[in-house]
Order: C-alpha cells, then sequence, then structure tokens
C-alpha cells in the first residue's frame, strides 16, 4: 500500500514539474533567446527585415511582401524592387526594346524603371524574407515600408515611389 506521506510527495514533486514546464514554455514561446536580435535589421543580404523605421542598417536587406508578388532588395546605394504580375500601362523607358514594368529603382539619381530581358521576375520564393504588412525597413537612407496596397519606398529627402499590382506612382506625389 502507498501511504498519505507518498503520495503527497508525488504531488509536490509534480507540482513542480509543472511549474518549470510553464516557465520554459512561456520563455520559449516569448521568444527571449538571450538578444541575438540583430538592432540593425541583419547582418546579410538575406535577412529579415526591422520592424522598425527607428534603427537604420548599412547592411544589404531583401524581403518581399506577404504576397510574394513584390520582392524588393536594399543597400546604402539604394533600393530595387521587382513585381512578378502587375495590371497597370508598363512604363516608358527610353531607348528600351525590351520589358519595362517589373523592376523599379530608387537610387541617387532618383526614380527609374529598368529595361529588362528575358522572362518577367517570378514570385517571391520561401528562402526570400517577407516583411509583414504595417512594417517597415531600412537601410541607410532608404525606407520601405509594406502595405496591403503595395510597397512605399523613399530616400532622405522624401523622393520614392509606390508600388502595387494595380498601379505606381513617383513620391512625393
Amino acid at each position: 500500500m502507498t501511504s498519505a506521506r507518498t503520495i503527497r510527495l508525488f504531488v509536490i514533486v509534480d507540482a513542480v514539474l509543472v511549474v518549470l514546464l510553464l516557465i520554459l514554455a512561456i520563455m520559449y514561446l516569448g521568444g527571449d533567446d538571450g538578444g541575438s536580435d540583430d538592432a540593425d535589421g541583419g547582418s546579410t543580404a538575406t535577412s529579415a527585415p526591422t520592424s522598425s523605421s527607428s534603427s537604420t542598417s548599412t547592411e544589404p536587406v531583401t524581403f518581399a511582401l506577404p504576397s510574394g508578388n513584390i520582392a524588393c532588395t536594399m543597400s546604402v546605394d539604394g533600393v530595387t524592387c521587382s513585381i512578378a504580375s502587375y495590371t497597370y500601362a508598363p512604363p516608358v523607358v527610353a531607348g528600351c526594346t525590351e520589358v519595362t514594368g517589373h523592376v523599379i529603382v530608387l537610387n541617387a539619381d532618383g526614380v527609374a524603371f529598368d529595361c529588362v530581358s528575358g522572362p518577367p521576375p517570378a514570385v517571391a520564393g520561401d528562402d526570400v524574407p517577407v516583411l509583414e504588412y504595417g512594417l517597415t525597413t531600412s537601410v541607410g537612407d532608404y525606407t520601405c515600408r509594406s502595405a496591403t496596397d503595395g510597397v512605399q519606398c523613399t530616400d532622405g529627402s522624401g523622393t520614392g515611389f509606390q508600388l502595387a499590382r494595380a498601379s505606381w506612382s513617383e513620391l512625393p506625389a
């Protein structure tokens, strides 16, 4: 037979184990990983973008919007975004006899569409970090914001572009 004292001991041990398990679960689910979050938004070209526009990276950042239709690469030299599928009229690029409308660039020279030869870009793959809707990321003087109506990228002076499946516009408007 099991004594009452033994049963109480098992109950106490079980309670302690449950408390320890809860503490571990809270730490794991809370994401406390010892501070390995990059304050600068990442250290490699394919790092996850920051969720705050207040911290600025100098390292290149690549991201896609959640739909995967728009993907961008940012560096201190500028921003290049590609769009796999769009419904706006393709912009005219002087001297271009190839495809336009899929790749837009913001750099020190301003905003311009690239003349692209070959097939249009594909939807971003699962290996490209996602910049969730409503979040921003910055590299150097450039900032991009993901939204359900596309991506908006600007430089420090406010020059930039808004790009979405249905339209694009140069900023400031």
